[in-house]
């Protein structure tokens, strides 16, 4: 037998035959009971279980990362207190600082604990006071005159230790203004260029908002720059020639 023969002689395909075949299907489901479609109660229940465990988790992590930031707070403005005094920070408060430090590390620690269990999946919850807690810890190595630690010394990605350190300029800023209140223009001075030298450090970074939103702190930080060195440039200007002026005027 030729090929066209066999051809000829093959059964023709039914027409529809899979639109029956779904139709069949169809009517057998309709025929059926319509829990049989349905979640059990076994699997919402599970659903909801899981569900009301993760928002327990995220409040605990809430709470967590609330402490951690209003007491990165109180440890900064501390720290500020204390600079602002004439005198020489005595032992005893310099070990209440570092026993306030100590106790700010033991609270992110267990806070990136938690978030490590999670897989990090929660971390939008503690960004900010992750923030803090690296301001802290930079200011702090600012008064003390030592190096910078890295994220990895904190506990925190480098996203968080980006946004802490460009707030880091605020601070210092702080520090400088306390500086001419006590008539320190070179204090003062000395602050402005390290305030101007992280500035220009921080522009090296231009991510996509979507992953770090680094531009308004860049901008703020342009800005305090500058509103510094004009504070600083008006207190060198009165330093230089008010004294001069008065003895103008006696003479």
């Amino acid at each position: 037998m030729t090929k066209r023969s066999r051809s000829l002689h093959r059964r023709p395909r039914r027409a529809g035959s899979r639109t029956g075949q779904a139709q069949a299907r169809a009517a057998a489901v309709s025929k059926g009971s319509g829990a049989r479609v349905l979640p059990s109660d076994t699997m919402l229940e599970s659903i909801e279980t899981e569900v009301k465990t993760r928002i327990a988790k995220r409040d605990r992590l809430s709470e967590m990362a609330r402490t951690l930031r209003r007491s990165s707070q109180d440890f900064m403005r501390r720290l500020h207190a204390e600079m602002s005094g004439a005198q020489p920070m005595p032992a005893q408060e310099k070990r209440k600082e570092n026993a306030h430090h100590t106790a700010l590390k033991v609270l992110a620690s267990n806070l990136v604990r938690e978030l490590e269990r999670g897989g990090w999946r929660e971390e939008e919850v503690a960004e900010a006071a992750l923030q803090e807690w690296v301001e802290a810890s930079l200011l702090l190595a600012v008064i003390e005159a030592r190096p910078f630690p890295f994220p990895a010394d904190l506990g925190v990605h480098a996203e968080a230790y980006l946004l802490g350190l460009a707030d880091v300029v605020g601070e210092l800023r702080r520090l400088a203004i306390t500086a001419l209140g006590r008539g320190d223009v070179d204090r003062a001075k000395g602050l402005l260029e390290d305030m101007d030298k992280l500035s220009g450090m921080l522009m090296r970074f231009d991510f996509p908002r979507s992953v770090l939103s680094m531009k308004p702190k860049q901008d703020m930080a342009r800005s305090l720059v500058e509103r510094t060195r004009g504070d600083v440039e008006v207190a060198r200007f009165l330093n230089t020639f008010a004294p001069r002026q008065r003895k103008r005027s006696k003479g």
